[in-house]
């Protein structure tokens, strides 16, 4: 039985073993106990048998190829310096793209700093972070830049405006965009990028501020395959997991899809608490007994107790959950009724207000 091991790398010491793939015989699990040992995190084992056939219950091709980087055992020593990029970019300090940024800056990276509020650069120049006035100049003095905004609008004026991160990228240079964006977007981005000879991928994440804090992030990534397996150790910095999934569209279609169903969740889990409130039960006692089953999951353990309050800190926005929830046309009206009553900027978990809103109405 395949297991597989994921080691962080260190931009201090170069040592980088990412997603090796342990095929379990004796000698070389012994050959690599000492790797195991300084291992984070371990992914759970999978049966050999649902790696191979995509399973579909429509005879068409599927929309996505999904790939996941694994390395050998042999490639488990350090590579040479010039494998991990010397100087890093980030474009994009809020609720992502800071932590993201303070832990390439922690794990001993060169990075270099912009954002348009320019106080939001200086606890990460505190800890060692450069700072250049605009995303060209960034661009221009880093060898890969990650991009980190807030909507497609902004990822667009960034990369291709005015001063824009383009006009500072030329052949042999990199640019990732981690931002939350559509795939025509991210295609137009590419465009810009790709114009000037370097290199595009498209990277979004998976997680919110907590992951994005404990570099725990999943990145659904598309593009430049050479560019991926460049920044592969940075991700591995910022993230718990990577995929290739092709080509440029398909990462920001992953993550949508990813969005769609996290909201229709969040929407459902709402309407539970609110219904056990109705009929006399404890909300507290429904998130615990909910964490116990098999619809237990991360998001309600995390966030039910602060809905129970009526208290919802940011960590994902619930006007950019809005904007993924467009398959879910239930959820996505309550989502719509939430930014209405002025809840744009409070955590998407605040749809649970658009909820009571309607139960207010129906009595």
């Amino acid at each position: 039985m395949a297991k597989i091991l994921t080691v962080k790398p260190s931009c201090t010491n170069h040592y980088y073993l990412a997603t090796a793939a342990i095929l379990s015989p004796p000698k070389a699990a012994l050959s690599l106990s000492k790797s195991m040992a300084a291992c984070s995190s371990f992914c759970p084992q999978r049966p050999l048998q649902y790696r191979r056939k995509p399973i579909s219950c429509l005879p068409i091709k599927p929309q996505f190829s999904v790939q996941v980087k694994a390395f050998s055992s042999q490639e488990s020593s350090a590579p040479p310096k010039d494998e991990i990029p010397a100087r890093i970019g980030f474009l994009g300090l809020g609720i992502m793209g800071s932590p993201m940024a303070q832990n390439l800056i922690k794990a001993g990276c060169d990075v270099t700093v912009w954002n348009r509020t320019k106080s939001k650069c200086d606890p990460l120049i505190s800890l060692g972070a450069k700072y250049k006035s605009s995303p060209e100049e960034v661009a221009a003095s880093c060898d890969v830049t990650f991009a980190m905004l807030a909507d497609p609008e902004s990822a667009v004026d960034v990369a291709c405006g005015k001063h824009g991160a383009a006009g500072g990228m030329s052949p042999g240079k990199g640019y990732v965009d981690v931002s939350t964006v559509d795939g025509e977007t991210s295609k137009l981005i590419s465009a810009h990028i790709k114009s000037t000879g370097a290199l595009f991928l498209e990277a979004p994440v998976s997680g919110s501020k907590k992951p994005a804090e404990d570099g725990q992030l999943i990145f659904l990534t598309a593009g430049d395959k050479s560019l991926y397996e460049t920044a592969a150790p940075l991700l591995d910095i910022m993230g718990k997991s990577r995929f290739y999934l092709g080509d440029v569209g398909n990462g920001a279609a992953m993550k949508l899809v990813v969005n769609m169903i996290m909201g229709s969740m969040m929407a459902s889990f709402s309407e539970g608490l609110l219904l056990s409130e109705k009929v006399g039960l404890d909300p507290k006692v429904l998130v615990e007994v909910i964490s116990q089953g098999a619809i237990s999951a991360p998001m309600y353990s995390m966030k039910g107790p602060s809905m129970v309050q009526s208290l919802y800190p940011t960590a994902f926005p619930l006007k950019h959950q809005q904007k993924a929830t467009p398959i879910a046309a239930a959820a996505n009206e309550l989502y719509k009724v939430a930014k209405a009553h002025g809840l744009s900027d409070n955590d998407f978990s605040a749809v649970i207000e658009a909820l009571k809103v309607k139960l207010q109405e129906r009595s």
